[in-house]
């Protein structure tokens, strides 16, 4: 899924494939355009022992949830291709141009027709994240990319808006550089009904080191 200068998104019919090889863009414009994040909600019943089961995060286990869930889509290939791709389109809008396209995001929500949305969410990205949440075996509920602006780049469920730039999943992650990492307060899910606490972390070039997005 990837944005045009004049509009975002475009059909997934006309960008290129997202499952190319990190390789398959040159270097030097990769690392500058390698911003994003990626934020994933676990299930607070697999992380917890004791008997604050439900409201209180075990440590450890959220470590190593971590380790073994979202360390490795950092460096995903998919994923980074997506995310240099799509901020080479989305870089420059302006405060205007998001909030139009979030508002046509949301306001597609429920819709028969959904032109905004569906680009994300069934571009090949967010059908291999789809399939990493269900091989979790029930850990992650959500998991989806943010690109350098804090728009969607691929996910595995309909998020409430497309844009989450100013929420603290993209400003304490992105804007902080390689290796930050948000954990969100353990909130109660009211259409799962259970409690979730989410996880942001940046996603930055394997070999620059430079932000390219969160998840």
């Amino acid at each position: 899924m990837i944005g045009t200068a004049d509009g975002f998104p475009k059909s997934q019919s006309d960008h290129a494939n997202t499952s190319r090889p990190l390789g398959g863009l040159p270097r030097a414009r990769y690392g500058a355009l390698a911003a994003g994040a990626l934020s994933l909600a676990c299930l607070c019943t697999l992380l917890c022992s004791g008997a604050a089961r439900a409201q209180q995060v075990d440590a450890a286990a959220l470590q190593q949830a971590i380790a073994a869930q979202v360390t490795p889509l950092l460096t995903e290939p998919q994923i980074l291709a997506a995310l240099a791709e799509q901020n080479a389109a989305t870089s420059g809008y302006d405060a205007a141009q998001i909030d139009a396209l979030d508002a046509r995001w949301r306001a597609e929500i429920g819709a028969a027709e959904t032109p905004t949305i569906s680009p994300v969410l069934e571009n090949p990205v967010s059908q291999m994240l789809m399939a990493y949440a269900y091989s979790s075996h029930g850990l992650i509920t959500e998991v989806f990319v943010m690109d350098g602006q804090g728009l969607n780049v691929a996910m595995s469920h309909i998020t409430s808006d497309f844009w989450q730039g100013d929420e603290a999943k993209f400003l304490e992650t992105v804007p902080r550089g390689a290796g930050a990492l948000h954990v969100g307060d353990v909130e109660f899910d009211e259409s799962s009904q259970h409690y979730l606490v989410q996880v942001s972390m940046t996603i930055s070039d394997p070999d620059s080191g430079a932000p390219l997005g969160a998840h």
